[in-house]
């Protein structure tokens, strides 16, 4: 093989190489979604709270009514106002950037005084890519959890 076409070869290669390497980071900022900001909205038949999220893959979400909210992952009682709890559990989402750095500014708890049925929300656990959300209800009713892309969001109705 002759120097040029070495030579060639070698610029190819390290070009392809420096592009490889140049993707990755790229690819793994946006692989997990963070939350941004919590919304929260009255509907006629239904109170609402949307999860905004950024870029990255489409997380999957899943609830509980529970007895009572947990911290993720000490395992601590979330104090919260309601008399029924539900636990939305968002699997491959996160409140924090790869630094570390919270990426969901606003507050961790709070109340919901234009809702009908949802009293106060609260972000519960923000671990290993599981992000959890803690919904305080007045009464026991039909709840649905579900997501949307661009830009992603989770939504969760609860029925009044």
């Amino acid at each position: 093989m002759s120097r040029p076409v070495r030579r060639a070869l070698l610029a190819i290669t390290l070009l392809l190489a420096a592009s490889v390497a140049a993707a990755a980071p790229a690819q793994a900022v946006n692989s997990v979604p963070t939350l941004t900001t919590i919304r929260t909205g009255n509907n006629p038949t239904f109170d609402r709270v949307v999860l905004d999220l950024g870029p990255g893959g489409t997380p999957t979400v899943s609830y509980q009514l529970v007895d009572e909210l947990t911290s993720d992952p000490s395992g601590e009682i979330v104090w919260l106002t309601g008399q029924y709890f539900v636990n939305v559990a968002v699997s491959h989402a996160a409140a924090h950037d790869d630094a570390g750095n919270p990426t969901y500014t606003g507050p961790q708890k709070f109340r919901t005084r234009n809702l009908s049925n949802v009293m106060a929300v609260a972000v519960t656990g923000d671990f290993e890519a599981e992000l959890t959300i803690g919904l305080g209800v007045r009464s026991r009713t039909a709840v649905n959890v579900f997501t949307l892309t661009g830009p992603n969001r989770v939504v969760i109705d609860v029925a009044h």
